[in-house]
């Protein structure tokens, strides 16, 4: 099993910076991709996925996110990233943290939430 905490959520004004976090502990070595999804409970029904990280290199899954976010890793610390700059009211979400692992899961964090005032 795989278990997620995502931190770095708050309230910040347009144009300002967050950096999401997502820590995992357990069985590390089992995870194929991380993912950073988001779901703003008055907008969507479905998590929304905004950026994915494996191996091989990342991707932002999300037009209005590009050149503005970025995914990246720490292995020493089994954590990943979330990178997010110039951020608009229109960002404002809980952000979850996903990982898909070798066997069962996929495992899911708790989510952390962000608000963009303008």
């Amino acid at each position: 099993q795989v278990h997620l905490v995502e931190s770095g959520g708050g309230l910040v004004q347009a144009g300002g910076s967050l950096r999401l976090s997502c820590a995992a502990s357990g069985s590390i070595p089992s995870i194929y991709t991380w993912h950073w999804y988001r779901q703003d409970p008055g907008k969507q029904r479905e998590r929304e996925l905004v950026a994915s990280l494996a191996d091989g290199g990342s991707t932002l899954d999300v037009d209005s996110v590009k050149g503005r976010f970025t995914i990246s890793r720490d292995n020493a610390k089994n954590t990943v990233y979330l990178q997010m700059n110039s951020l608009k009211p229109e960002d404002t979400a809980v952000y979850y943290c996903k990982v898909i692992v070798a066997f069962g899961g996929p495992y899911w964090g708790q989510g952390t939430q962000v608000t963009v005032s303008s």
